[in-house]
């Protein structure tokens, strides 16, 4: 906080562009070693000792300066995560690039700033909030309305009941289970558990969406919205303009576009490129791994130098692939994570392959939506096993039941064993493909109602959401980020 808000003021006050470039180029340092070292540190480690044999140890070197300094009795073996460490980053080194782009002025009062990168609401789970966005609301005189205030309340509502009767069941009851331990439950299990999945984090990560922009129109405040029906995308890149929307234009305004986007790489493109193709030969453990990714790279360098077109489609499909594989890590400091990102990425270049080709990319009729989202949704909750495997082996292990013991025989004794889960599921999915106008409808009516209404709602809510509250509190999936 205190190093993003002076490096923002030197950016402003430089005058020459080279001066601007480096004071941002620190702030990014900071902030990216930082969140390198909080949340990689046991990744890029366990990889290096994979890759070349060595044993090296993680040290908190924090703890040990503590220690040292001013006797404390830290732990110096081991690096504790920050909760949303991974959102905090990526707003403070937005706000640096956007006061370095002319975008926004920076902030005079440090406490202003302080209260905007750690604004309590979106901070551990988002939505990522950009300065230009919400600096200028902390000078507004506060005002709710009647109006705003029963929509603050929905939001809340609308949240807890996605994270506590959806997400939180579904999760304890069924899903928690299958995913520890694949190879105790059929492959029909493991598929269902997987579709759920796909309810559970959509319903959990939105649920807490939810609450902040709620909490935030209660202070006063607007937040983004950060989710518009993701399951009716009808291709992958529509699926990421739906889901976690804060996320996806982050990545394309920060570092898709400087990348060169759909225009031509950069330098920063294939400085990436060479360093995600490093640690993939890190996680390979292998030296003829390295050697065949070089060779790959080398040949299709070459049919780039020959054939012009050929460049521009692959620097571009660079672009987008490295913009996933980064997205995925952001994620989580786990090869899974990276595998999942570009899964999607994959998903995305098939898809524009796709669209010049086929022959019914220009019909527009109700079962071309509908067999497009099907195919996107499956493909999705597809990519969701690694996403939500503890490891490749656990990804691995549900996969081998789904294909090779799906034993449909016992669909009668799992759908008895879990009918009240799958029902939850089924009306999960049901309210989430409603269409949009009748979703607008039933939230301006709750809005619109007297206070006495409301207040008769909201402790039926209450009063069901307790009812399905599990025993034990089930953290925000997103809280790990």
């Amino acid at each position: 906080t205190l190093s993003d808000y002076f490096l923002g003021i030197k950016i402003y006050d430089a005058k020459k562009p080279l001066a601007k470039k480096l004071w941002l180029t620190m702030s990014i340092l900071v902030n990216l070693f930082l969140l390198i070292y909080f949340k990689y540190a046991y990744f890029f480690t366990e990889s290096i000792n994979n890759f070349l044999g060595t044993h090296i140890e993680v040290m908190n070197h924090f703890a040990q300066f503590t220690n040292e300094f001013y006797d404390t009795n830290f732990r110096v073996d081991a690096i504790l995560l920050p909760v949303g460490i991974s959102f905090f980053t990526f707003q403070t080194m937005s706000y640096a690039i956007d006061v370095y782009r002319g975008h926004v002025k920076p902030v005079k009062n440090l406490l202003d700033f302080g209260f905007y990168v750690s604004f309590f609401p979106q901070l551990v789970a988002g939505p990522i909030v950009r300065a230009a966005d919400f600096i200028p609301q902390l000078y507004k005189d506060y005002s709710l309305t009647k109006k705003q205030f029963g929509m603050a309340l929905f939001w809340i509502l609308n949240g807890l009941i996605k994270k506590m009767i959806l997400a939180d069941y579904i999760a304890v009851n069924f899903i928690d289970r299958v995913f520890s331990n694949p190879l105790s439950y059929s492959g029909f299990e493991g598929l269902m558990a997987l579709y759920g999945y796909s309810l559970q984090v959509y319903a959990d990560f939105s649920g807490y969406t939810d609450i902040a922009i709620g909490i935030a129109i209660l202070m006063g405040f607007r937040l983004p919205k950060n989710f518009n029906s993701p399951y009716k995308a009808v291709s992958t890149g529509d699926f990421w303009k739906r889901w976690h929307i804060s996320l996806s234009s982050w990545l394309k305004d920060y570092l898709y576009i400087p990348m060169g986007g759909n225009r031509g790489g950069s330098a920063f493109s294939f400085i990436t490129l060479g360093i995600i193709l490093f640690f993939i030969s890190l996680i390979a453990a292998s030296i003829w791994v390295a050697l065949g990714l070089l060779l790959g790279v080398a040949v299709t360098m070459v049919f780039a130098w020959i054939i012009p077109t050929f460049k521009r489609w692959l620097i571009t499909n660079i672009n987008i692939m490295l913009t996933m594989l980064i997205g995925g890590l952001w994620h989580g400091a786990s090869w899974n994570f990276v595998l999942w990102g570009g899964l999607n990425g994959v998903g995305i270049v098939v898809y524009k392959l796709w669209r010049k080709i086929s022959p019914w990319e220009s019909k527009n009729t109700w079962y071309k939506r509908a067999w497009a989202i099907f195919l996107t949704f499956n493909f999705i909750t597809f990519t969701r096993i690694w996403f939500r495997s503890e490891s490749f082996s656990k990804a691995g292990d549900l996969i081998h039941q789904i294909r090779f013991n799906f034993n449909a025989a016992i669909i009668p004794d799992v759908a008895t064993a879990f009918w009240k889960v799958f029902l939850v599921m089924l009306v999960g999915y049901i309210i989430h493909w409603l269409p949009g106008w009748f979703k607008n409808w039933y939230r301006e009516t709750f809005v619109n109602t007297s206070l006495v209404v409301k207040a008769l709602i909201c402790f039926t809510a209450v009063f069901i959401i307790y009812q399905f509250m599990a025993a034990d509190m089930v953290p925000f999936i997103y809280f790990q980020f």
